[in-house]
């Protein structure tokens, strides 16, 4: 049975290790004078917060202990966790896909009739830096359609790196999905466009388009992202349906500037945390929340297909003072 409590204690568990057990080992203590709020501080920050982000979270929590006049250190822990959570609540404008395969299917797109009663397929266009996790977490979504009996299609649309069309073909064989490849250097546009074609011809219910995360400067990137979402929305004016940006969790604010471009450029909806269960340092959520105000859909738990948690703000919280 699907736990998403368990999966996502698996993500932060180095996290809550090192960081955060510190954290949350400060609201042990008898008093909370003004030298701990600053060991909080310097501790949120330590764990990839960040500087303004921590700033803005405990003027936050500082004002309403004050407004309530609360002393008692359970009080003040439950304020912060609660503005945690408010902070990381970031709504989302697009329904998801379901990412396991014992979750309830997830909301299908309903525009784009290919024909009458027949639904289009979902099209899921995924950007990235090159080692972000990109590909690994393609096969993670994808997985977690086909278990649940989806037909899915993937589109090699990297097609700057030849290693990045193996590497697709590769977990597409794993998970059972159908992959779309052209030749290497080949026109990513072409690619987008045969994949979706393929898939109103093989009544699949998801295109996964993989893009390139690095050319030759990023306004040649930028450009191609754009170039491949004309070709997409050519075909279903509602399309692509969600634009996912992965990002590498092990980076940290380092990410946070890469991710800047991808989010100009492509209109990206929602956020893949990649690696979460890899860094110890994973207030790097907060800081992605607060300074990109994108929501984080998914998170990666583990190297396997299976390892992958729709992210929820209460239950990230909760893992981590647990």
């Amino acid at each position: 049975m699907f736990d998403l409590s368990k999966k996502t204690e698996l993500g932060v568990k180095r996290s809550k290790e090192t960081w955060f057990g510190k954290i949350t080992s400060i609201f042990n203590r008898e008093a909370f004078g003004d030298e701990v709020w600053e060991e909080l501080e310097d501790l949120l920050v330590s764990a990839d917060v960040g500087v303004d982000t921590t700033s803005k979270l405990l003027r936050e929590v500082r004002q309403r202990v004050k407004t309530d006049r609360l002393s008692d250190v359970s009080q003040i822990r439950e304020v912060l966790k609660e503005e945690m959570i408010s902070l990381l609540s970031v709504p989302s404008s697009r329904p998801l896909v379901s990412c396991h395969p014992e979750q309830s299917e997830g909301s299908r797109n309903t525009q784009g009739r290919l024909h009458e009663g027949e639904e289009s397929p979902r099209v899921i266009l995924v950007v990235g830096v090159n080692g972000s996790g990109k590909t690994t977490s393609i096969a993670k979504l994808a997985y977690g359609l086909t278990s649940q009996g989806k037909r899915v299609i993937l589109a090699a649309a990297d097609t700057f790196r030849a290693a990045a069309i193996e590497q697709l073909k590769h977990w597409g064989g794993k998970v059972g999905a159908e992959v779309i490849a052209h030749q290497p250097g080949g026109d990513p546009g072409a690619v987008a466009y045969d994949a979706i074609q393929a898939s109103y011809s093989r009544h699949a219910h998801a295109v996964i388009i993989d893009t390139a995360g690095r050319l030759h400067t990023k306004f040649n990137l930028m450009e191609e992202l754009k170039k491949i979402k004309r070709v997409i929305a050519k075909q279903d004016a509602s399309a692509p349906h969600q634009v996912l940006l992965v990002m590498d969790a092990t980076t940290g604010q380092n990410g946070l500037a890469q991710a800047k471009y991808f989010t100009e450029a492509a209109d990206v909806t929602d956020i893949f945390l990649a690696k979460l269960d890899g860094t110890a340092r994973g207030g790097i959520v907060f800081a992605i929340c607060d300074q990109l105000n994108i929501p984080i859909s998914y998170i990666g738990t583990g190297e396997k297909v299976q390892d992958i948690a729709p992210f929820n703000a209460e239950v990230f919280v909760n893992a981590i003072f647990s």
